[in-house]
């Protein structure tokens, strides 16, 4: 289990890493924080006018949550909350949704989370080159 000082500190890194060297992609970032205070996620804003919210709860359950609901209705999330519904995916709890919450393959992104970043953020900046958007 996380504390909430050891999250903050995860998104607080998180952060500094996806400006430094997605500079080309990444606007500008925040960290959310909930009623209570407790930093709840990192949203990433992108060049594209979509946004990444990135959740590491204190369960050590995940998210990597690209919402394209503004420029093309889609989302595109790897997470690894156990639900039974994907339990036959082989990387089980670990899933992603590809284009929608319904069309679910298998995840293989890292457990390491800064090389989790990395991989999301190489397959968001790929996403967006592919489909013809503006990358600076």
């Amino acid at each position: 289990m996380k504390s909430s000082k050891e999250i903050l500190k995860l998104y607080k890194n998180l952060l500094e890493i996806s400006i430094k060297e997605f500079k080309n992609l990444v606007e500008s970032g925040e960290i959310l924080y909930s009623q209570s205070n407790e930093p709840w996620k990192l949203r990433i804003f992108l060049c594209d006018g979509s946004f990444i919210d990135i959740h590491y709860s204190i369960n050590n359950n995940y998210s990597y949550h690209w919402d394209r609901q503004l420029v093309d209705k889609k989302i595109y999330r790897h997470d690894n909350a156990p639900h039974s519904r994907w339990r036959t995916i082989k990387s089980f709890p670990k899933h992603f949704h590809n284009g929608s919450e319904d069309n679910v393959v298998e995840s293989d992104i890292s457990d390491d989370p800064e090389i989790a970043l990395k991989e999301f953020l190489n397959f968001v900046e790929k996403e967006i080159k592919r489909g013809d958007q503006k990358v600076k």
